[in-house]
Parts: structure tokens; sequence; C-alpha cells
């Protein structure tokens, strides 16, 4: 969309909207549209959500720009805006999929969450301690591309102090950290085709093949459920 399609859609809304009001936000980095190769801007669906996002925050909560800048900060990282100004950050429970079984939460949110090594260790109560021996041992580790976490490893972290409750060290978590390695690359292996399968890059088979190696993986972990589950079963009778 032109700057002047974004003013017509936001003016029914914000009736004191203006171009020049859009560049501020824009040159406040609240806002960053694509260019053509003329340099004329453009501006995507999830543009206007964020200007409206940013409009509503100053008319109906008064928030200053700094405030709004950290607000959108954390949602762009999956978080949820603090209440109230200075207040941290919190994890939505969506985005770990609470009480969901680990077998049907291929769904992307604990993957596109970004924590920092703070927020990892504030949201699963663990001491640092914890968290470097899984990292020594290889079983937990920062998402590729930067110094983040994400969802799962949210959900490893808790996992491990819960074992650790009973005596299970992080040296004995290797084994599943390399189950898991396995599992993905079988994923991989059974999916790679579907990528050579379409056009040469096309989003079409890259979108096939990610969906494919996401429905084995969740079988996986069905198996691997009902495995343990089966076993503990025969153990106990």
């Amino acid at each position: 969309m032109t700057i002047g399609e974004v003013m017509a859609i936001l003016r029914p809304e914000f009736d004191d909207i203006t171009i020049s009001k859009i560049r501020f936000l824009e040159e406040q980095g609240l806002v960053e549209p694509g260019r053509t190769a003329a340099g004329y801007r453009k501006f995507s669906s999830d543009d206007v959500d964020r200007l409206r996002y940013v409009l509503c925050a100053q008319r109906d909560h008064y928030l200053p720009l700094k405030v709004i800048r950290e607000n959108l900060e954390a949602l762009d990282r999956g978080l949820e805006p603090a209440e109230q100004p200075g207040a941290a950050p919190r994890v939505p429970e969506i985005a770990v999929a609470a009480g969901v079984p680990a077998a049907d939460r291929f769904d992307g949110h604990a993957a596109g969450l970004r924590l920092t090594r703070g927020e990892l260790l504030r949201e699963s109560g663990v001491e640092s301690e914890l968290l470097d021996a899984l990292e020594g041992f290889g079983v937990l580790s920062p998402a590729p591309g930067g110094p983040w976490y994400d969802g799962e490893a949210l959900e490893v972290l808790r996992a491990a102090a819960s074992l650790a409750a009973h005596g299970i060290e992080a040296r004995h978590l290797r084994m599943f950290r390399t189950a898991a390695d396995r599992e993905v690359a079988l994923a991989e292996q059974v999916a790679a085709p579907l990528h050579r399968g379409g056009r040469s890059g096309s989003a079409e088979s890259a979108a096939r093949a990610d969906q494919v190696a996401r429905e084995i993986a969740a079988a996986c972990l069905r198996l691997h459920t009902a495995l343990v589950a089966g076993a503990l079963g025969r153990a106990t009778r």
C-alpha cells in the first residue's frame, strides 16, 4: 500500500492522522515500510497494524514513544508488553502452549519467541547454574543467529528443573538431545525430496517440506510418549 492508501485506512479511526505524522513515526523507527526501486514507500498490512497499535497507545493510554517502542520490541520477540511502564514483558501462555501435549504443539509459537538469558531464567524460575550445565553438556543452546532463546528452550529448562528435583543431573540429559537430533535428521531426510520436487526455491515446495517435517516430528513424539508409557505400565504391573 502507498502512504495515501494507509491514510485512507486509518483516518476513520484516527481523524488527526497525517502523512507527516506517519513519516515522523517512521523516522522514530516505529514502522519500517519497504521501498520500491524508485524509492516510494510500500506499506504491508503488518505495517498498518503496527501504526494502529502506536496511534491507539498514544490516544488511549497516553504512552510516550519510548514506552511504545519498548512494547513493540517485546511484541516483535513474541512477548506480551508490560502492563505498567518499567515492568518486564511477559511470555504469553499460548507461546509455550501450556497444558497442551508436546506432540500437538508444532504451531510455531514457541519457536517465534526470542528471550534474553535473564528473561529465560526469570520465566523458568531456575538458577543460572542449571542453565550453564545444560549448555555445557549441549542439551540447550541459544537460538541460531543471536543471543536469544526460544520458547522450546524455556520448556527444556523447566523440564530439566523438574528432573533435577529428582536427582537427575544435566549430564544425564545428553541422551535426550542426541535422540532429538536423530529424529530431526530423519524428518529432514524424508522432507528433502519435496524441496527438490517443486520449482527450485519455490515457496510452495518449501512450505510443504516444512509441514511434512513437522508432521514427522509430531509422530516421533507420539511414538516416544507411547513407548515410555507402555514400558512404565509393564514395569509397575
